[in-house]
């Protein structure tokens, strides 16, 4: 069962949804718009002959940080990815990522096949920025690049997604959460 706006804004209330600085004007009447970042990582051209996931055999990255006021030009058919603003998670509902509308209209495609955040883990989430146009895309931090929408879990999960993610100690991605809600998120994994 999916929340609608008025559960979602009950369970952000409630505390049972963490969402840093929420704005009632994201919400959606199933989801909750959430806002690109300015942390990007590339990809570097050339610097390997494939990538082989089952050998962990990767080519060589860069991390790209935009000062504000800056923007970034996704170029036809180049995959990066990309961080968020927002900060969120849920130890009671499952979170799932969607793309806008608007921006597939336009060949931007914000994430491949990982789209699902599981009960009890809170990030900004890292998104698989690809274009698919045949002309650049210009993406601007801070702009609404993708939605949430909640699911009711009929039981807790067994497994924790600390056990289940393959992610959950990435150094790139932030799965710390802000100043303003470490308490919170500390007082809420207790539950």
């Amino acid at each position: 069962m999916y929340l609608s706006d008025i559960d979602i804004k009950k369970a952000v209330k409630d505390g049972d949804i963490i969402l840093s600085d929420f704005d009632e004007k994201r919400l959606q009447p199933a989801s909750y718009d959430i806002l690109l970042g300015n942390k990007f990582m590339l990809t570097e051209a050339h610097s390997a002959d494939a990538i082989d996931p089952v050998k962990k055999k990767f080519a060589k990255t860069r991390e790209v940080l935009l000062k504000k006021g800056e923007t970034f030009t996704l170029h036809p058919g180049v995959s990066i990815l990309g961080i968020s603003i927002d900060y969120f998670g849920s130890r009671k509902y499952l979170l799932q990522l969607h793309g806008k509308s608007s921006l597939a209209r336009v060949g931007l495609m914000v994430h491949n096949t990982a789209g699902l955040i599981n009960p009890g883990h809170f990030l900004c989430i890292t998104f698989e920025l690809c274009n698919l146009n045949s002309i650049p895309i210009i993406l601007t931090p801070g702009m609404p690049i993708a939605q949430l929408t909640f699911s009711k879990m009929l039981t807790e999960p067994a497994t924790s997604h600390k056990k289940a993610s393959s992610y959950v100690n990435d150094h790139w991605n932030i799965e710390k959460p802000p100043t303003n809600l470490k308490k919170k998120v500390k007082n809420f994994n207790r539950k």
